[in-house]
């Protein structure tokens, strides 16, 4: 998932650790300088490192607690830290690119390039957007003014065109039990706040936020003229926490059984009799098959309660409901009020950030998220050298090849299962850099002088795109990320991890770094995408991508009892006063953490072909393989991000994903002399083994 699905690198270190009594073994040859690494002698910044920590007690902060103390989140983000360094270098890449296209005379750029620089200057003339008002959006804000019957509701609802919120999503994904098929599925939707907590929880800063969400509703209905808006908000976050009670946690949302129920289109309406489903689809351009096309239901039990709410709830709460919906869709778009007003409370409440990106930023974000592989072509092309393709293949190679090993080497699972972990693992297609080939954008329309109608021809671009391939072949070799992205991400339905090129460059990887910088980094990135296959999810499909069993009964209540202590060690973790780590939504992503570096540890030693590693600085190559790992996931937050991520995430917090990895892994007790009295330490038995 994405996930931002997840990953990062940084390098290793200096001097003989502090708290680290176990002597090195003998230093091996070290081979004659080459290329400097961008960070440091050997590939990392050993400044950052607070060595008055002693490792046991805290990882992160040996590795990190300098750079914490040191590091300021600028004004715009919501975080610093690895990633987010990486991704404004990704940002200020990819405005040098549009600069390119900028200074280049027009009957040079390619129909793709002008479509980039009218789309990039159609966001920039923030003059026009003032000037021009309300006007682009004028028809729809009409029609929904203009709504009088439910089933009106329900077609604003499922119009690929308007944005303008819904109390179901409907799309085309690939069919969970048939990888070569693509499928409609429909699930529950209709939340403003990032998810069903922000309106549940009697949290104080929880409360808050709701508070501002009331305000913001206000806000944006009395911006277009509506009376009594702050009475009418009022019922607007009412129908959405009536909508959040029905909804389902996000423990129970990642059950990849549990989102599984497949109905016909006329068996869906029957389920849920109370909402307009004929209305709703009427726009989508989805074939039905009178009534015939299955339909993959997720948070089933929810649907048919959130029709019924949609049929007692009054036609004036939807309009404003759609209303307030549509405006938060458009508001980057709209004069200057609109947008500060919506980033008041995303950007601030939630995200605790007191400034915009630059408009310039907001640009290309835009041209990243609309026409992503056109940006990314060109991306590639000047930041992405072959040779580092080429050694990141090779990391990949001897992950595998650790991964084979170790599930050789389990003695907790049968050999049943086993031969088809293997199998599995045999079947995984790794995706490096940028697609194999490029998406067509020839029939997208773009005007220099249409923000708003850009978009909407953006979003049915992509839309009509996803609808014309139902009953076609699945197209396994497709991307779901950019090339300027700064993440990765595992595709259960196609068994396959992908990398994008943004991500392979240092802090992440650095071709000229320590090799044991490199697997503690992206290596355990690598890993921890692969061991996504093998997570309490991702173990549900096999290696051609279907959600089909293959585990004996006994191997998974096996796997299910270790990771459940997973879920209490990290249950236990306190990010901010009163607000935990939620173990249950985040242990797909704790377990691929634990495995991937366990895997990356195994891969490095693998590719030392049985030479002892070089002591660097007087670290061993275990120790530098930790330390990289400690700092690929260094990171600030800002409070209000930080609650967001708790709530909201599938991923805990960065710190803790050191601290809660590291403890159960044994080789780390070893590197580092970690002993009992030890605030992190762990009895053995006590340690949760996986892959």
């Amino acid at each position: 998932m994405p996930i931002r699905h997840h990953r990062r690198l940084i390098a290793v270190a200096l001097l003989v650790l502090t708290g680290c009594s176990t002597p090195p073994p003998p230093a091996a040859p070290i081979p004659p300088p080459g290329p400097k690494p961008t960070l440091g002698a050997w590939g990392i910044d050993l400044s950052g490192m607070d060595r008055s920590v002693k490792p046991g007690d805290d990882f992160y902060n040996y590795v990190n607690g300098n750079w914490d103390k040191a590091v300021v989140i600028p004004p715009d983000r919501s975080n610093i830290g690895s990633f987010q360094q990486l991704a404004i270098l990704s940002d200020a890449r990819m405005k040098e690119i549009v600069a390119g296209l900028a200074a280049k005379p027009l009957d040079q750029l390619s129909p793709e390039e002008k479509k980039l620089r009218d789309f990039y200057d159609a966001y920039l003339d923030d003059k026009q957007i003032e000037d021009r008002g309300l006007e682009p959006v004028k028809a729809d804000l009409a029609r929904i003014a203009k709504l009088k019957t439910l089933k009106a509701v329900a077609r604003v609802m499922g119009s690929p065109a308007m944005e303008a919120g819904s109390l179901f999503n409907i799309e085309i994904t690939v069919d969970d039990k048939n990888s070569n098929a693509y499928a409609v599925a429909a699930s529950a939707a209709g939340l403003g706040m990032p998810d069903r907590d922000y309106y549940l929880l009697d949290n104080t800063e929880i409360v808050k936020a709701r508070e501002a969400y009331k305000t913001y509703i206000t806000t944006m209905l009395a911006l277009i003229g509506a009376k009594n808006a702050e009475v009418r908000a009022a019922k607007v976050l009412a129908l959405e926490t009536a909508i959040a009670e029905v909804r389902w946690t996000r423990k129970d949302r990642r059950d990849r059984d549990k989102m599984y129920v497949p109905m016909t289109y006329a068996a869906l309406k029957s389920f849920a009799p109370d909402f307009a489903w004929d209305d709703f689809v009427s726009e989508s351009g989805i074939p039905m098959k009178n009534g015939e096309r299955q339909v993959i239901v997720g948070e089933n039990t929810a649907i048919p309660v959130l029709a019924k709410l949609f049929k007692k709830t009054p036609v004036a709460v939807w309009k404003d409901y759609l209303t307030v919906h549509y405006l938060h869709s458009y508001a980057a778009y709209l004069p200057k009020r609109f947008d500060d007003a919506d980033f008041a409370f995303f950007g601030t409440v939630i995200g605790g950030r007191s400034e915009q990106y630059d408009r310039a930023t907001r640009a290309v974000h835009l041209l990243d998220n609309k026409m992503g592989e056109a940006l990314g072509k060109l991306y590639t092309a000047r930041y992405f050298p072959p040779q580092s393709k080429a050694k990141v293949e090779k990391l990949v190679a001897n992950l595998l090849k650790a991964y084979e090993q170790d599930i050789q080497s389990l003695t907790w699972m049968s050999e049943a299962t086993k031969q088809k972990a293997l199998e599995k693992v045999h079947q995984f297609t790794p995706h490096i850099g940028y697609p194999d080939s490029w998406r067509d954008y020839s029939g997208l329309a773009i005007s220099r002088d249409d923000l708003i109608g850009d978009l909407k021809r953006a979003a049915l671009f992509d839309w009509n795109r996803d609808v014309g391939r139902l009953d076609r072949p699945v197209d396994k070799n497709e991307w779901h990320m950019t090339p300027p992205t700064v993440n990765a991400y595992y595709m259960r339905s196609f068994n396959s991890i992908t990398f994008p090129a943004a991500i392979l460059q240092p802090p992440f990887f650095d071709p000229n770094a320590d090799d044991a910088v490199n697997y503690g980094g992206i290596g355990a990135v690598i890993g921890h995408e692969i061991s996504h296959g093998f997570d309490d999810q991702g173990s549900k499909y096999t290696g051609t991508g279907n959600l089909e069993s293959w585990w004996t009964d006994e191997d998974r209540a096996n796997f299910k009892a270790r990771t459940d202590t997973l879920v209490k060690q990290f249950d236990t973790y306190e990010p901010l006063p009163g607000l935990k780590v939620r173990g249950a939504n985040t242990l797909g992503e704790n377990i691929a953490d634990l495995a991937g570096l366990s895997i990356a540890l195994k891969a490095y030693r693998i590719s030392l072909g049985g030479q002892p590693a070089p002591v660097l600085d007087g670290f061993t190559g275990d120790q530098r393989v930790f330390l990289a790992f400690g700092q690929v996931w260094r990171i600030k937050f800002r409070d209000g991000d930080l609650r967001n991520r708790i709530l909201s995430d599938v991923h805990s917090p960065g710190p803790f994903r050191v601290r809660g990895t590291l403890r159960n892994v044994d080789d780390w007790y070893t590197a580092f002399d970690v002993k009992a009295g030890d605030k992190y330490y762990l009895p053995p038995e006590e340690r949760v083994k996986l892959w």
